[in-house]
C-alpha cells in the first residue's frame, strides 16, 4: 500500500510521537511498534514496523510506483506487507 519511503517516513513520525509522550514504560532506545492499515480494498494493506525490525525490506513495484517521491519509482524497494495488488497476505 505504501513505499519503503513512505513506511520509514511513517515509521519515524510514530517512534516521535510516542517518544514526545514522555510514558516512564518506554525503552531508551528504538520503541518497537507494529500497526496495520486497512485499504480501500480487499487487497489493500498495509503492516507498518519500527524501522530497526525491517532490515531487508519485500520488493512491491506497484507500490513503489505509486509513490509520488520515490527516486527509483521503478519499485527496486518496498517494506514487508506493502499491500498492492501483487501482495500475498505473508509478512515477511
Amino acid at each position: 500500500m505504501f513505499s519503503v519511503r513512505q513506511k520509514r517516513d511513517i515509521s519515524n513520525k510514530i517512534q516521535q510521537i510516542l517518544r514526545e509522550t514522555n510514558h516512564p514504560e518506554l525503552p531508551e532506545g528504538e520503541i518497537q511498534f507494529c500497526i496495520h492499515v486497512v485499504g480501500a480494498g480487499d487487497w489493500s494493506w498495509a503492516d507498518i514496523s519500527n524501522n530497526g525490525a525491517v532490515v531487508n525490506p519485500g520488493v512491491n513495484p506497484h507500490n513503489e510506483r505509486q509513490d509520488p517521491e520515490s527516486k527509483t519509482n521503478q519499485g527496486s524497494e518496498s517494506a514487508r506487507g506493502s499491500g498492492g495488488p501483487a501482495d500475498s497476505k505473508a509478512i515477511d
